[in-house]
């Protein structure tokens, strides 16, 4: 035989649920608003690159020494390999930076279809 609550408490404990999924809905949005506005940058070779991304993980910035295009005059594969490298860097530090903190938020909650 199962134990039942009574209604009141049943209604209480689901409008409680209800209400912490939307606030925890709201607050997600927030802080994909404030990851999005945030910038990530990474550097490869000793400085010889460096490139920026956003937090939708689109670059804003890349910047090439001028020693390296220089460089690239005789070994093109070396500047797309540090071009490469940096950008890849700087999404990576974009992606674990908004999975940390949308963990902290879901307090580890692996939620499909959320993020």
């Amino acid at each position: 035989m199962k134990a039942r609550l009574p209604k009141e408490y049943q209604s209480r404990s689901q409008a409680d649920i209800m209400r912490k999924a939307q606030e925890m809905q709201q607050n997600m949005a927030t802080l994909q608003e404030e990851l999005e506005e945030r910038e990530y940058t990474a550097k490869s070779s000793g400085d010889m690159v460096t490139a920026t991304v956003n937090g939708k993980f689109e670059i804003t910035a890349l910047d090439i020494s001028p020693e390296l295009i220089a460089d690239a005059a005789d070994d093109k594969e070396m500047l797309e390999d540090f071009v490469t490298m940096a950008v890849n860097a700087a999404l990576k530090q974009a992606q674990e930076t908004s999975d940390n903190e949308m963990n902290k938020l879901t307090s580890g909650l692996n939620i499909p279809g959320l993020f």
